[in-house]
């Protein structure tokens, strides 16, 4: 049985943290980094690339790689607005109006989904690479305002991933885990969570290790992207009332400015200034231009007055639907990096009178409440409670195109309701579900999230049948709908997917082309391994005979040397013919070679580390090598004569020795 990790599956970063001997720990990639950057490419050659690797490539290959992939899962095409399109890579519609990304590289079409899995996919592998054992499940974490769709989405990305998905859980939720796990007096939270795609914040009540949530609202497209986005704008309008050029129609310069708008607004948080210099961002008429200027605080804020007014009303209707007031709230929990902004911090200051707590790390601690989650699962902490609620009220469809509300906002979950309804016209043999989630009154201007049929109604007047209709919603926030004919018994369910991007069949589709595919995968892995560990080595046994020749002199461990020179060249050799086969032969002969080249450094610096002992050993192998014992005299140089009688015994040394000494 493997082990269960938890996820923080954010817009710009993911954070994986696992249970040690009770306590969370946040897991460091295979980079060393405790964040792993969301982004997912691929090279010219094909190759996949996730995380920092693949975030390298975004000024260099735009349009192979792929960012702020949150934002696209579990959505269709009609609900993206114009700022989550603002990408340097293509966003499309498939003929099912679902999102689809092409990447020119592959020459294929990708889900969000699929892309996401392979995020899931290395924090996964990071996690068991440090636990030394396989991973198997996770308890992953979602903004509280996702809908059922998006929830079903992620759960289809661990699938494609290849792991079990044991619990989705709110991220206001994650954070107030870690936040009251070695807390016990009672305190009424709100967690703000601005991330950089989404915004959520949620009320809950902490005691006694039981985790009630009160209420949670918020925005799935507001995020810390949006206020760069801002700093984008500004400098590419700037820049095109003085040359006349747009600069967010060409991707890289695109990448640049997003990159360097990010790296402003993080620097403005400590600082009132900051500069930007772009170079040679663009050519004109005249030649290469550039962007150099400065931005500062105040001109910064004056950009995002509305974008304020949007994380206003999330946390007013939170309040409200928890009956709390402002005064009522103990402490203020800031999760994500965009809280850092002192402009946020202000205006939650404006709305509840408290400082921000600084207790805990605002990038990790979604994940450090993951893990708390998947320890509650496992029974290895016993002493927790989590009790959620549902983000957005839930209902069907009813004559005149009304929303029939079943499970209104902020109900605990998990749910059960059920109503009853009957036909609208009289013989009426069958009856649509259609089920929608939101808040307004009309069906249509809600999302639409699936809709079955119910037939084989006995004939009757419009009215008479009575068809009970049930919404069951589990601990992970995902529902399930079913309707039975009162009359006959007759019963039709379904789990709800109908926003999805990927459904049941090419789900399986993909899992099993994964399969199919994954022998040539591991082979294709293991040949790009066995090259860079390969290429790895050489650079390796290049500093090691430098460090030869600095400590012993040219000649000092010749034949140690000229070993190694010989195995680096054989492996070169294998490199550049991509003979995968005998370069695993060379690697080993050369590493045999380091470790006599590493045993007579060793044995030399036991000897004598004086400065001068590389010359000695320079002079003493040249001895040996020019010179027989009896040719070399104890005194050589105890008279002119002595030498000049020496001398015919080194032109009669056979020159063919010589040669093979030193061209072999």
């Amino acid at each position: 049985m493997g082990r269960i990790v938890g996820i923080d599956l954010g817009t710009t970063n993911a954070v994986v943290a696992v249970l040690e001997a009770g306590r969370p720990l946040v897991v460091a990639n295979a980079e060393g980094s405790r964040t792993t950057p969301s982004v997912v490419g691929y090279t010219k050659d094909s190759e996949l690339l996730v995380g920092q690797l693949a975030r390298r490539q975004l000024v260099l290959n735009p349009r192979n790689t792929f960012a702020n992939l949150k934002r696209f899962v579990g959505r269709v095409w009609d609900e993206l607005e114009d700022s989550s399109l603002a990408v340097p890579y293509t966003v499309r519609a498939n003929a099912e109006g679902n999102v689809r990304i092409p990447c020119p590289v592959t020459e294929r079409e990708y889900a969000p989904e699929e892309l996401v899995a392979s995020i899931i996919r290395k924090l996964v592998d990071d996690a068991a690479t440090y636990l030394g054992e396989p991973v198997d499940a996770a308890v992953v974490t979602v903004p509280a305002y996702f809908n059922d769709s998006q929830r079903q989405a992620t759960r289809d990305a661990g699938r494609l991933a290849g792991i079990n998905v044991e619990r989705i859980l709110n991220e206001p939720t994650a954070a107030a885990l870690a936040y009251g796990f070695d807390r016990t007096s009672a305190r009424r939270v709100l967690v703000f969570d601005l991330g950089g795609g989404t915004f959520d914040v949620s009320l809950m009540r902490i005691a006694n290790g039981v985790f009630d949530v009160k209420a949670t609202s918020g925005d799935t497209q507001l995020g810390g992207n949006d206020f760069d986005q801002r700093i984008v704008d500004w400098l590419a309008e700037a820049f095109k009332r003085e040359n006349s050029i747009d600069l967010r129609r060409d991707r890289q310069a695109l990448q640049r400015l997003t990159e360097a708008a990010e790296k402003a607004k993080q620097e403005l948080s400590g600082v009132q200034s900051t500069p930007l210099s772009l170079p040679f961002i663009a050519t004109g008429p005249d030649g290469p231009l550039h962007i150099e200027t400065t931005l500062d605080r105040s001109t910064f804020e004056g950009l995002c007055p509305d974008l304020l007014d949007r994380l206003m009303t999330p946390v007013q209707s939170a309040l409200r639907d928890s009956g709390w007031s402002a005064e009522d709230v103990d402490d203020v929990v800031l999760v994500g990096g965009s809280t850092r902004m002192p402009m946020v911090q202000q205006l939650l200051r404006t709305l509840i009178p408290r400082d921000p707590c600084q207790s805990v790390n605002p990038d990790e601690v979604v994940a450090v409440g993951a893990a708390i989650q998947a320890g509650i699962l496992t029974g290895e902490l016993r002493d927790l409670m989590l009790n959620d609620v549902t983000p957005l009220s839930l209902g069907l469809e009813t004559v005149g195109g009304l929303m029939k509300v079943l499970i209104p906002r902020n109900s605990p979950i998990p749910v059960r309701q059920s109503d009853v309804f009957s036909t609208s016209q009289a013989n009426q043999a069958s009856v649509d579900i259609h089920v929608w989630q939101g808040e307004r009154q009309l069906a249509a201007d809600n999302k639409s999230l699936g809709r079955f049929r119910l037939s084989g109604i006995p004939p009757a007047p419009r009215g008479v049948p009575q068809v009970q209709v049930a919404f069951d919603i589990d601990a992970n926030g995902l529902l399930q709908v079913s309707a039975t004919d009162r009359t006959t018994g007759r019963k039709q369910s379904v789990n709800i997917q109908g926003g999805s991007n990927l459904n049941e069949e090419e789900i399986k589709a993909l899992l099993a082309e994964a399969e199919a595919k994954a022998d040539e995968d591991r082979r294709r892995r293991a040949s790009i391994d066995r090259r860079n560990s390969a290429l790895t080595l050489v650079a390796q046994a290049e500093r090691r005979l430098r460090d030869a020749a600095l400590e012993l002199g040219p000649y000092g461990a010749e034949r140690q040397q000229r070993a190694v020179e010989m195995a680096m060249r054989d492996v070169q050799d294998l490199l550049e013919q991509n003979d995968l086969q005998e370069l695993e032969l060379g690697v080993a002969s050369l590493q045999e070679a380091l470790f006599g080249l590493n045993r007579r450094l060793s044995s030399e610096r036991r000897t004598d580390a004086s400065p001068l002992q590389g010359i000695r050993n320079t002079l003493g192998s040249l001895k040996d090598e020019l010179f027989s014992d009896e040719d070399w005299d104890d005194d050589p140089w105890e008279s002119p004569s002595r030498l000049s009688d020496s001398r015919p015994n080194m032109r009669r040394r056979d020159m063919n020795s010589w040669d093979d000494d030193f061209y072999r």
